[in-house]
């Protein structure tokens, strides 16, 4: 360490015989400070941890990069992965750098402002998000919901085509086709005991045709089925059978709506409760920032001083 200084004590026994002239603790503080200025430049900040890298001022050290560093990865990976994490924050540093001595001053403070507001910003989301957190009101009833949808639901217009649709997929060998065909048709309950008792023969199945599922999610279930040959076959009450080279398709189709008709309650139940749970998570917002306010200035520790004109 004292290698640094080198210039500063040769300075110092220069200066011994003045020391009948000046005080000893003088001249011994002089040399600490002329210590210190020279070596000043060559010192980082005294740490026990490790540095992998430094860019002028800046170092990137090791505990940095061990918390990125998954369990089981191998050891060629890690290396690789660290060098390049190297390489990355060098380059961030050091444009960085370059940018603060060619970006003009104005810019600078204008992002230093923008970045100062970014930071105000998460602070104060996040203490929002915890006390809004803290309220636990997440419960929507369906009398909230049927309201709310009875005053809006000319908002929720179908962007895409619903059915209800049952259907089996069989391998294309299937012996008994007829049998399950007539059963899908009929869909009594001895029926669905039927097809349900030999159900781990079918490829596929749905059986649930009491809710409203998007066209888009049926062609992906049955391929044959597009969306050029869907107004062929999505018809209600319509049976059809399709095939190609994975299976027979077998579907019945129990009900239908077109694009632009109004949405059932029962498929949008999850966009409506979403919607009203953010609604009072906004109302609490406004409400936490009107009280917040008003208690500092009970508190006057907010004041708005009004200039005359």
């Amino acid at each position: 360490m004292l290698t640094c200084a080198t210039f500063d004590i040769c300075y110092f026994c220069g200066m011994l015989p003045l020391a009948k002239k000046m005080n000893f603790l003088h001249i011994l503080l002089v040399f600490l400070i002329l210590l210190v200025v020279s070596c000043n430049s060559v010192w980082k900040e005294t740490t026990d941890e490790e540095p992998l890298a430094r860019v002028g001022e800046k170092y990137l050290y090791k505990k940095d990069v061990e918390a990125l560093l998954g369990n089981g990865i191998a050891a060629e990976d890690s290396i690789s992965f660290v060098t390049n994490y190297i390489n990355n924050w060098a380059s961030k540093q050091l444009l960085l750098s370059k940018a603060k001595i060619n970006l003009p001053e104005e810019k600078l403070a204008q992002f230093n402002e923008l970045v100062n507001d970014y930071r105000n910003d998460l602070y104060t989301r996040a203490y929002k998000e915890a006390l809004v957190r803290q309220i636990n009101d997440t419960i929507v009833t369906k009398d909230q919901m049927r309201s709310f949808y009875e005053k809006e639901k000319n908002n929720f217009r179908l962007k895409e085509p619903l059915v209800k649709i049952r259907f089996i997929q069989l391998p294309k060998q299937f012996l008994n086709k007829e049998t399950v065909t007539r059963k899908l048709k009929s869909f009594k309950r001895k029926d669905v005991a039927y097809l349900d008792s030999i159900g781990v023969q079918f490829k596929k199945l749905n059986f649930n045709d009491s809710i409203w599922v998007q066209v888009s999610r049926v062609i992906d279930e049955i391929p044959p089925l597009t969306f050029e040959n869907q107004g062929k076959y999505l018809k209600k009450s319509q049976f059809f059978e399709l095939e190609d080279s994975l299976g027979v398709y077998l579907a019945k189709v129990t009900g239908v709506l077109p694009v632009n008709d109004v949405a059932p309650l029962s498929y949008i139940e999850p966009t409506i409760e979403q919607v009203l749970l953010n609604r009072r998570k906004l109302d609490y917002i406004r409400k936490l920032e009107t009280e917040v306010i008003d208690e500092a200035i009970r508190d006057k520790e907010f004041e708005v001083y009004v200039q005359d004109e």
